[in-house]
């Protein structure tokens, strides 16, 4: 079948809300390392990996072999219903890496489930539905997380099922002006505060990490109200920022809830909740996970974490990482198209400006939509992200070695490079993933 078979059949029964990157959406077929086939034979490298998922790279032979013999059992399947070996030790393995007293540890099957868990089990051990958020942010497609999702392009519905203040996230406006504002608007506020939500460094907004000390004021603000911390570990957890393990750690917060999904099992479906036991057991009345925590998706994951660990992938990712953001910045200088460079360990972003001398974010979108594009054409997958759809992100897989991290560079500066020509044209066609994640 050809791709452009597919993608009708896609259009036909899938939701028009439901957006492909590509002005001719990808098919991949086939995987190995940090590369990846489509269905027409085209090879690519992968600097995407399914949205940071991919933490150990594709077809790892230590993984694969794992899931393999979990397979040969013929239990793929329990529920929590039963005791289930693999979740258990997983459970056991990140209590002791999450850094919280006395955890508790429930497994969700995404990122969304995992943030929706952890709005529960707060609000519920404090007897309120407010929740302090931030701007930029996005926690999920739920209705919940969606309410709680500052990324306006990402929120559909303008309805929500908790109590909302919103706190500035650091772009504009000092730290300690925006601390001070949040204190005074929940000092007149009736409700008391049941949670902070935040990313240490923002994923969907392009990689933007708050400003140093904004998220611990924020902290302080809301534990003296008796407020708890939700620290969404969704992109930032499992040492993908090399110098530390948690998000949390590089900002210097005390969290009271960890969420984390994408990452932990290679590309298996899993999330969770990691917390003080006495918040997590404050929910009422029983409740279970059908798939949640099952056999294969936890036997992936025990698998991975003990790959990212025994081979040192943090650390790798601290030193890949710096290489890239060193090129990148050094790339930057050299195109007018570039308004901004960031990272942390392997989560960069590239801010464009505009294709022209034009500054307007939708001239900045068009442009980084352009460059992903070219990116492709030319053998480089990446995201797009930020709040105008105008950020390419870039976050290979943590085992990415350094001639692919110069491969990658090459290809940037070159689709960079064609986009600051003055004779880049505006109308060049784009693609459909304006803001995709």
């Amino acid at each position: 079948m050809t791709t452009n078979a597919l993608h009708a059949r896609h259009t036909a029964v899938m939701p028009s809300w439901l957006t492909t990157y590509y002005e001719r959406p990808l098919a991949l077929v086939q995987a190995a390392g940090r590369h990846v086939t489509d269905q027409d034979g085209n090879r690519y490298l992968d600097f995407f990996g399914g949205i940071l998922t991919t933490s150990a790279g594709y077809d790892v032979a230590e993984i694969r072999e794992r899931v393999q013999r979990q397979l040969a059992t013929g239990v793929v399947h329990t529920s929590t219903l039963y005791l289930i070996e693999s979740q258990v030790a997983l459970a056991e393995r990140i209590a002791d890496l999450a850094g919280i007293e006395d955890p508790a540890v429930f497994f969700t099957n995404s990122g969304t489930e995992a943030n929706e868990t952890a709005l529960l089990a707060a609000t519920c051990h404090r007897g309120s539905g407010h929740v302090v958020a931030l701007t930029d942010s996005y926690h999920g497609r739920s209705f919940g997380a969606i309410g709680i999702s500052g990324l306006e392009g990402w929120r559909p519905s303008p309805l929500s099922p908790v109590r909302l203040t919103w706190a500035g996230n650091g772009r504009r406006g000092e730290p300690a002006a925006l601390v001070a504002d949040l204190r005074s608007r929940l000092a007149a506020d009736d409700e008391p505060v049941a949670a902070l939500i935040a990313e240490p460094v923002q994923g969907l907004a392009g990689f933007f990490a708050p400003p140093p000390g904004l998220l611990r004021g924020y902290q302080e603000v809301v534990a003296d109200q008796g407020g708890l911390l939700i620290s969404d570990e969704v992109q930032t957890g499992w040492g993908r920022l090399g110098s530390h393990l948690w998000g949390y750690e590089y900002q210097g917060l005390r969290p009271d809830l960890i969420t984390f999904a994408k990452g932990l099992a290679n590309g298996f479906p899993i999330g969770g909740v990691i917390g003080r036991r006495a918040v997590i057991d404050s929910l009422a009345g029983k409740s279970i996970s059908t798939f949640g925590g099952n056999p294969l998706s936890t036997t992936a994951a025990l698998a991975t974490l003990d790959h990212l660990l025994d081979t040192d992938a943090r650390g790798n990712a601290e030193r890949i990482g710096r290489q890239l953001l060193d090129g990148l910045r050094r790339i930057a200088a050299r195109h007018r198209c570039v308004g901004d460079v960031r990272g942390y360990g392997l989560l960069l972003a590239v801010e464009i400006a505009a294709g022209a001398d034009d500054g307007a974010p939708a001239a900045g979108a068009a442009a980084a939509r352009r460059i992903l594009e070219r990116c492709r054409e030319l053998g480089l997958l990446v995201g797009v992200g930020g709040r105008h759809g105008n950020v390419l992100r870039i976050a290979p897989a943590m085992t990415v070695t350094g001639a692919e991290a110069a491969e990658a560079l090459a290809i940037l500066d070159r689709a960079l490079a064609d986009e600051s020509r003055p004779s880049a044209p505006a109308d060049r066609p784009l693609g459909v993933g304006a803001a995709m994640a």
